[in-house]
């Protein structure tokens, strides 16, 4: 059996795993780093509760006559579609790194994907979703 191979040469410790006690300590000075930043700010930050910072806030609306308060349709819509291009952008920055691994069937690929988002964003410019009055 070769012990050299699994310990290194002086110390009691395999060298694999002697690796993973820098991982460790550096790991346990981050948590305290936390730790002690959380502390500090506990401590330091003043502390004046009133009623007004326990009413619940979202999007500048305040809550009068209940919890309810309606929001236009618009902000739906343009969430829609920011979600629609958000997707575009994750599948085009993979293709445009593969692009020639693809070869010419990838292209073709990309240009119909392309073509169905910009007549989605002409439909919506067509009925005024991206007009703010």
């Amino acid at each position: 059996m070769r012990v050299g191979r699994w310990f290194a040469k002086g110390d009691g410790l395999p060298s694999y795993f002697s690796q993973y006690i820098t991982v460790a300590l550096i790991g346990l000075a981050a948590i305290g780093m936390v730790g002690f930043m959380l502390g500090a700010g506990r401590i330091i930050r003043p502390s004046n509760p009133s009623a007004d910072k326990s009413l619940t806030y979202e999007c500048g609306v305040d809550p009068i006559d209940g919890n309810w308060a309606q929001t236009n349709i618009r902000y739906y819509l343009f969430a829609l579609l920011f979600v629609v291009f958000d997707v575009e952008a994750v599948f085009v920055y993979p293709w445009a790194t593969m692009m020639r691994s693809l070869g010419k069937s990838g292209l073709v690929e990309m240009i119909v994907f392309i073509g169905i988002l910009a007549m989605a964003l002409l439909y919506a410019w067509k009925k005024g979703i991206l007009a703010w009055d």
